[in-house]
């Protein structure tokens, strides 16, 4: 295939915002929501190499990830167009390509899924199961909490074979600092307990406000001594309750690649995917 890098990308980038605007409005979102993830997906395009064969678009870029070159397909609208998407990262010095989607895996059904972005509306007045009550996370029960999140972070990340467990440390370590920066204070964040007969079942980690209109579940976790009693559909009760009690109407989590176990409670849930994660090692 023979594709010509473009200096001028205006013409691509008004295609490029129209498309993306419509994937996430097909997928359910609300304009503002739309918009808001439109803006992230743009961040840092300026540096993007853009080419044409004329019949659609390439879209690429090379990310460090801690002095590893990454490569990202942000779009790829040219029909077998990603075998010089691919050759393009490789001389860069990228080790890995990688893609996020919104609306089927397309060219990409070959990469494994690393990771997938789930959203729903939440129902207008959750109730909570019988049986199970919910409150604050107590500051004193935050350090046991935070050490069995980051470790359930750092397998997560493992099993879904994007990192070693070095680089999964190291991104638990960083990501934590980012989101939880004051800790158990950090605004705009809060972390339940769920009871059943007075013992504590399961944790969820929210953040209100993460987008306009929705609330994001970083963690919501039932304790392995009580998975398979149903408290896996009760959480994302607890989720929906958390959302509303913040403000929102949407709530977004990320689940992992290879966590089919969730995947299938978040397909019988109603929590649809958003986006997917896939990537793919070079050779």
């Amino acid at each position: 295939m023979n594709a010509m890098v473009v200096v001028e990308q205006s013409r691509w980038r008004d295609g490029f915002e129209q498309r993306a605007l419509a994937r996430y409005r097909a997928a359910g979102c609300s304009e503002p929501l739309a918009l808001a993830l439109l803006e992230r997906a743009l961040k840092g395009s300026e540096d993007w190499t853009v080419a044409t064969d004329g019949t659609g678009w390439i879209a690429v870029g090379i990310r460090d990830d801690d002095g590893t070159p990454v490569g990202r397909i942000h779009e790829l609208t040219v029909e077998q167009g990603r075998a010089w998407a691919e050759r393009w990262c490789a001389e860069q010095g990228a080790r890995r390509v990688e893609v996020r989607l919104t609306g089927g895996p397309g060219q990409f059904a070959g990469y494994p899924v690393r990771g997938q972005t789930r959203m729903r509306a939440a129902a207008e007045h959750p109730g909570l199961p019988p049986g199970l009550t919910v409150r604050r996370l107590t500051e004193q029960e935050y350090p046991a909490w935070y050490a069995a999140e980051t470790a359930a972070y750092v397998a997560d990340i493992v099993r879904a074979g994007a990192l070693t467990p070095e680089q999964a440390r190291q991104k638990s370590d960083q990501d934590f600092e980012r989101y939880l920066p004051q800790g158990y204070l950090t605004p705009g964040h809060a972390i339940y307990a769920f009871e059943a007969d007075g013992e504590v079942v399961g944790t969820g980690w929210v953040n209100h406000a993460f987008l306009p209109g929705v609330t994001f579940g970083f963690s919501l976790e039932v304790h392995p001594e009580h998975r398979g009693k149903g408290y896996g559909r009760a959480a994302m009760a607890v989720g929906e309750w958390a959302t509303r009690q913040g403000g929102d109407d949407v709530m977004m989590f990320n689940v992992f690649g290879g966590n089919e176990v969730a995947m299938k409670l978040y397909d019988a849930t109603g929590f649809a995917v958003l986006d997917e994660l896939r990537s793919v090692d070079l050779p």
